[in-house]
């Protein structure tokens, strides 16, 4: 995943609990499975790669949730760093309980934090109401977050990189007053391939005509680019947490890709709250 933004409301005792739109963006040639319950993990709906064998974003039928971004520092990259994906499918395809809260296994993940090349990560358990951020490249301990609208893109939670305060704003305003927005509305938000300005352009280190080209929020580029959107909610009513999904992506599963990706799978359920 490279760009996320969301709207969390633990305090919601009807209504949205928590939305979201992100786009995952990867090297076209590298193969993954569209989002999917697991048959080795049938609890747990995500996508997966099949390189490393994680996952970038998922939510299990207990309403446990997880997603991570690489962080932009290309002079740090190892080859031999264990594959991050991991971090998100170890939480989501554990036994409820098994590895704590969100902050107990963000925490954990800390202590070998510096094993990994740069990331974020954000760990979720809405029947308790809680959801915590940890970077590795950032001094931050993790942290449970409070209500917002926030965005995560290469960089730490809500750096101001012109595609995530734009998106971020567009969230705010579908979600503003209680509305409801359709997780295709969002979809549709996300797949925006306008460009930055040169003058707003972060530096991380990468030559200014792919700096540009990342400036995006839909990010289309002969081998990489964005690979697939997915919309998520979790919506409370009384014990209940109702979770709609829906992705759309560039690869009907068959592993070859097919630009632009129109391939859509949706997904609703109930967990208790």
């Amino acid at each position: 995943m490279c760009l996320i933004v969301f709207d969390w409301r633990p305090q919601a005792s009807t209504g949205a609990l928590f939305t979201l739109a992100a786009n995952r963006d990867e090297f076209l040639r590298r193969t993954a499975d569209p989002m999917q319950w697991w048959a080795d993990a049938p609890e747990l709906l995500a996508g997966r790669d099949l390189v490393g064998g994680g996952t970038w974003l998922g939510i299990t039928r207990d309403g446990r949730f997880a997603a991570l971004t690489n962080y932009r520092a290309p002079h740090e990259m190892r080859p031999d760093a264990p594959t991050r994906g991991t971090l998100v499918s170890d939480w989501l395809s554990s036994a409820p309980g098994e590895r704590g809260t969100p902050l107990d296994y963000l925490q954990q993940v800390a202590r070998t934090g510096e094993i990994y090349n740069g990331f974020n990560l954000l760990i979720g358990d809405f029947a308790r109401r809680e959801l915590g951020w940890y970077c590795n490249r950032s001094s931050a301990a993790p942290v449970l977050l409070e209500a917002g609208t926030h965005g995560i893109s290469n960089a730490v939670l809500d750096t101001r990189w012109p595609k995530l305060v734009k998106k971020r704003a567009e969230l705010a305003a579908f979600v503003q007053d209680g509305q409801i927005p359709a997780l295709a509305q969002l979809i549709g938000m996300m797949r925006d391939p306008r460009l930055a300005r040169d003058d707003e352009l972060p530096s991380t280190g990468i030559p200014l005509e792919r700096e540009r080209a990342l400036s995006a929020a839909f990010i289309d580029t002969p081998e990489y680019g964005t690979r697939g959107t997915t919309a998520l909610r979790v919506s409370v009513a009384g014990n209940t947490l109702s979770v709609e999904a829906a992705e759309r992506s560039d690869d009907n599963g068959s592993h070859r890709v097919t630009r632009p990706g129109d391939f859509e799978r949706t997904y609703t359920f109930d967990a208790t709250a």
